[in-house]
């Protein structure tokens, strides 16, 4: 195949009419044959009857398929029908509109079927420029004709031109001298238009079929790349699903650091193997730099003709930048490449560019879950710290008495929870036993309970009574009144010498007791702490008995619920009570949890749940 030629002019002789069937053609009338080359007006052609027929078989056979392939090789079948060939080619134009390439081929060698042929040289190339066809008798009587193959000596070219437009060339030669004759020129260039027609319609479709192909291929990138939350998982899988629709060899991934001046490595890959990031350019450097600043996709055919290029890879030839954007601004850039000059051509940058968005939304959204995640393990960090800091906050011992044993169970329903109880000792024979519970859950619940906690210690030490201390603790809050916080409470002092028991409450569970295998109740209400300025809290006196078992509750116990909804309720707690009456306080307390825990058979609670028991001697 010819890279250049230089052709003498010659007149064209106007061919002979001739009748011919498909299967043969006479030998050409008169002395007609070009020593060089000939070129033929392709606009007003005359026609006979026979080249009616075929037209109209070539048409029919040709508009039979949409499949690129099957009809180029329909089209050397049809064209060896009427003109017999050794060494056919169909070459089209590229995207770019420069080069030549050959797409289907008979009689050439894989040498040869990988030229590129620029437009404009060469037989093929000046085919496509000029627009009109050409036939040389003689290859070795033009001048700086230059052969791919040695052996030919004749060849036939002919533009495809479709809406007057050059789409491509088709090409036969013959090792022999005088091989095609002025008919053969004649019925191919009648053909051309039809064969141009019938290749534009295919690869008209088959660039919808890829277009459709590409476009699932990308939406189903973009929904796996939004499943993704780890960000260096996320950067791997970007670069293995990219390679789906853009054959790169060298990828990188640079982000935008925090200050805006810096593009950092993040991910790279080279010629099938991640390699670990170790690079940061200043904003402004290279074509990247270029791509940030112009906030646009930068394809750069040859990097070694470039300015702005700045090396990494030696290998480069071709480098294309796409800018992510997020929100009107650049977070960073894909950084593809090829060793092949010319490689990322207008398909590549239109799928990079569509890509590119969700890319970045991919990214964010990666980063945005990074930091809750840290966020979240710091918060984790902080509650572990609260925690340790509520239970030191409750007292790791419960009183000793000689007529009383007294025991304590706390379990928060989060990490840190907002019931609260203590135990005050009065002096040897007296102590106060606080149970509380702080509207909310969680830090603000804790927070509010110290400060009730503190403020209460501080008034203890006066040793009030039940209704005193309520009173007190009341007025306080007021003085430090949060909106939406208030907090109930269950206020006893233990005598250890009369075995009496004095107790006031602020709006939280009435507390029972087991005497005699009879539930009694210790009918005492009052409002909540911190709600109402100037409440009053009455205050009752028990007198107990021997074996009398009292049980101070938070309601996370009776309202407790199980997979069914139901709340663990009043009775379930009495029967326990009851039931295990002859215990210790210790193994009451326990024996109540227990039942609990059962009857919500691993649901999560929602509430705190705490219990005191008092247990006379």
């Amino acid at each position: 195949m010819p890279e250049d030629v230089s052709l003498p002019s010659a007149e064209q002789e106007p061919a002979p009419q001739t009748s011919r069937d498909d299967r043969a053609l006479p030998e050409l009338e008169g002395d007609y044959r070009p020593t060089a080359g000939t070129y033929l007006d392709p606009v007003n052609p005359r026609v006979d009857p026979a080249d009616y027929a075929y037209l109209l078989r070539m048409a029919e056979t040709l508009n039979t398929t949409l499949d690129l392939r099957t009809l180029l090789k329909r089209t050397s079948e049809l064209v060896r029908a009427v003109i017999p060939y050794r060494i056919f080619a169909i070459l089209l134009l590229d995207e770019s509109g420069k080069e030549l390439r050959m797409r289907f081929q008979i009689g050439h060698t894989p040498e040869v079927e990988r030229m590129r042929f620029p437009f404009g040289e060469g037989v093929v190339g000046r085919v496509a420029q000029t627009r009109q066809a050409i036939l040389i008798n003689d290859v070795t009587k033009v001048e700086n004709y230059i052969a791919a193959n040695e052996q030919v000596r004749s060849e036939l070219a002919v533009p495809l031109i479709n809406k007057n437009k050059v789409i491509g060339v088709l090409d036969l030669e013959s090792e022999e001298v005088n091989h095609f004759r002025a008919e053969h020129l004649h019925l191919l260039t009648l053909t051309a238009s039809r064969i141009g027609q019938a290749i534009e319609n295919a690869r008209l479709y088959s660039r919808v079929t890829r277009q459709a192909q590409v476009l699932q291929v990308l939406n189903e990138i973009s929904v796996e790349l939004t499943s993704i939350l780890d960000i260096d998982q996320l950067f791997e899988r970007i670069g293995q699903l990219l390679r789906r629709v853009i054959d790169y060899q060298m990828f990188t991934i640079m982000l935008v650091d925090p200050k805006g001046e810096l593009l950092v490595t993040r991910y790279a890959w080279r010629f099938g193997h991640a390699t670990a990031p170790s690079r940061s350019l200043p904003i402004n450097t290279g074509i990247v730099g270029a791509a940030v600043a112009e906030w646009r996709l930068i394809n750069v055919p040859d990097v070694r003709l470039d300015p702005r290029y700045h090396m990494v890879n030696p290998e480069t030839r071709s480098e294309m930048i796409v800018p992510l954007f997020y929100k009107n601004r650049v977070i960073g850039v894909l950084d593809l490449e090829h060793v092949k000059p010319n490689f990322f051509h207008e398909r590549h940058e239109r799928t990079a560019t569509t890509l590119a968005a969700q890319i970045a939304i991919a990214i964010e959204n990666a980063r945005l879950y990074q930091q809750v995640v840290r966020h979240e393990q710091q918060l984790e960090r902080d509650l572990a710290m609260a925690r340790q800091v509520q239970l030191r906050l409750l007292p790791s011992e419960c009183p000793v008495h000689k007529n009383a044993e007294l025991a304590a169970r706390f379990l928060p329903a989060r990490s840190i929870g907002g019931d609260l109880y203590d135990f005050a000792e009065y002096d040897a024979n007296r102590s106060a036993i606080i149970l509380g519970d702080v509207s909310g859950k969680a830090a603000p619940a804790a927070l509010f309970a110290a400060l009730v906690s503190g403020i209460m210690r501080s008034a203890a030490l006066h040793h009030p009574s039940p209704a005193e201390m309520l009173t007190q603790l009341n007025e306080s809050l007021q003085e430090r009144r949060l909106d939406s916080q208030y907090v109930t409470m269950l206020y006893a002092v233990w005598n250890d010498d009369n075995r009496t028991l004095q107790v006031a409450n602020a709006g939280a569970v009435q507390p029972v007791f087991c005497r005699g295998g009879e539930i009694k109740t210790l009918a005492v209400e009052g409002f909540p702490l911190g709600m109402f300025p100037e409440a009053e809290y009455e205050e009752i006196s028990v007198a107990t008995q021997p074996g009398d078992a009292f049980v101070f509750i938070s309601d996370g116990i009776t309202d407790a619920e199980n997979a069914q909804g139901e709340m663990y309720g009043t009775d379930r707690l009495t029967n326990i009570l009851c039931g295990h009456r002859e215990l210790p306080a210790v193994q009451i307390a326990e024996a109540i949890f227990a039942d609990v825990a059962r009857f919500q058979a691993g649901k999560a609670r929602f509430d705190d749940e705490t219990i005191l028991v008092l247990r006379v001697r």
